[in-house]
Parts: C-alpha cells; structure tokens; sequence
C-alpha cells in the first residue's frame, strides 16, 4: 500500500493554491512556472493543469483572496451605522490606500501578481472594481437619505468618488508616489474634496 498522503480534490486544489502563494512570495510571480509547483507538491504538472488551466487562473484566485480580505474590511466599516456616511467614507479611502500601500510594501513579490492581473485584465480585478463602487454606493445612498449628500445616482456618484481617488488606490501609482508625499495625507485631501462634491 502506498504511503503517499491521500487528499480530496478540494485539499488538492488548497494544497495549489498556499505552495503557489508561498512561491509567488520567494520567487515572484513572473518567476514561476507550473513545473515549479509541481515538484514542490510531489505532483506532475498534467496534475497540476487538472484542477488550474494556467498559471493564470492560480494567481487569479490568489488575488481574488487578497482582494476579498479588503472588501470584508470595508464592510466591517460599512456595518458601524453609529457613524456618518461622511466619516464611513473617509475610513474606507483610508483603509483601502493602506491595504494596497502595505500589501505594495510588506508583499512587493505578490503584489507583483495583482498588477500582472490588472494589466492582463483578469475578471476578477474588474470584479474588485464592480465591488468598490456597489461599497461606495451603499454608504452614498445612506447618506442621501440621511440628507448628508445631494446627488441623483449614488452608482455614478460612487464610480466618480472611485475614480477621484486612483492615484492612491493603484498599486503602480503608489509605487511611483510613495517616496514623494505623504500619500496618507494625499488620501485624506482627495476624500474631503470628492465629499464636498456629494454634498454640492
């Protein structure tokens, strides 16, 4: 009998999916090949293909983790209807340079995937986009019935709020800023300033 660890194909596919992730961390993204994973699973890569159809499709479920844990922490903001619609937005522009600046900072090498996933446009990084602005758009509509903001369309409204702050939402813009200015003070200036918008 072999002595060979037995797994489901769910622990199978988990197994992937933290070996690419810890190598992705090491060696980069761009650095890896499907046959590296494999021999570190102990696996062919014909295996590996069966459950992934392409380096492509790991790092986009990586990513799509990656960015699932800053979407849990704007909701957590979201939830705290103790405070403003104002303030709620203020604190997820804050939490969402800070995810980004510290995952540029702290996981340089990871990072590196998401860009890759921005550049190639991957569905889940438009996912990411569609999510931000539903966000937005859910605190913006509280607030128009709170009579905090003055606009017709909290989904225009919120798209424009996302796109007033890309300079410190990109990780390639950040990367090419950080070193400059204080970007948590620029963030902070871009959100007052769209939030006189919505009350204009």
């Amino acid at each position: 009998m072999s002595s060979r660890a037995r797994f489901t194909a769910d622990e199978t596919r988990e197994r992937i999916l933290t070996v690419a992730e810890e190598h992705f961390r090491r060696v980069g993204y761009a650095k890896t090949a499907i046959a590296d994973l494999a021999n570190e699973l102990g696996m062919s890569s014909a295996n590996v293909y069966r459950f992934f159809p392409s380096k492509s499709a790991i790092c986009e479920e990586i990513a799509r983790r990656m960015l699932d844990q800053c979407h849990g922490l704007l909701r957590d903001i979201i939830a705290d209807r103790t405070a403003s619609a104002e303030d709620r937005l203020a604190r997820m522009t804050m939490t969402l340079h800070r995810f980004n600046k510290a995952q540029f900072f702290d996981e340089r090498r990871l990072y590196d995937m998401v860009e890759a996933a921005m550049t190639e446009s991957w569905p889940v990084i438009k996912a990411h986009l569609d999510t931000l602005v539903a966000l937005f758009a859910e605190v913006i509509r509280e607030g128009m019935a709170a009579g905090e903001f003055i606009v017709r369309d909290p989904i225009e409204a919120a798209t424009c709020f996302k796109q007033c702050h890309v300079s410190v939402f990109h990780p390639t813009l950040i990367a090419h800023c950080a070193f400059d200015e204080d970007l948590d003070e620029q963030t902070a200036r871009l959100t007052r300033f769209a939030i006189r918008a919505l009350k204009a």
